[in-house]
């Protein structure tokens, strides 16, 4: 890996990113409270962007790049195998992660990074207050 990509990779925020906040302040907004950041089992190695624990709801915000959106993921120009591998291995994962989730009783909601904040929330909003009515 070249000088270049290694300080890019670095500078790529984990969390907090600019589609985050914008999620997080639009379902906040619509009343919702969550938690960030969070694995939904504690035993499971993967980390939700939002967490509603009681209703069992676990909303993950997807990068286009990282995670091949059919519609913006972009082929790199320099060590394309490698990267090919790398989003291939990352959709492997979601789908594992929806697989264990959705055993555990758990609703798996995705976002992508380029959806819109406010009709990604309303979706959360009406899939969290659905689970909600149906646990009482």
């Amino acid at each position: 890996m070249s000088p270049a990509v290694r300080a890019s990779m670095q500078a790529n925020r984990g969390r907090d990113t600019a589609p985050e906040l914008a999620l997080r302040r639009a379902v906040h907004a619509l009343g919702l409270r969550y938690f960030v950041n969070r694995r939904p089992i504690s035993t499971l190695r993967r980390t939700a962007d939002l967490v509603f624990p009681t209703e069992r709801v676990a909303v993950f915000l997807d990068g286009c790049f990282w995670h091949g959106c059919p519609l913006h993921h972009t082929k790199a120009k320099e060590n394309a195998q490698f990267w090919a591998e790398k989003v291939r291995r990352n959709r492997e994962r979601d789908e594992q992660t929806n697989e264990l989730l959705a055993r555990a009783g758990w609703l798996v909601i995705r976002v992508w990074e380029h959806d819109d904040p406010a009709v990604a929330a309303d979706r959360v909003r009406t899939l969290v207050l659905d689970r909600r009515v149906r646990s009482r």
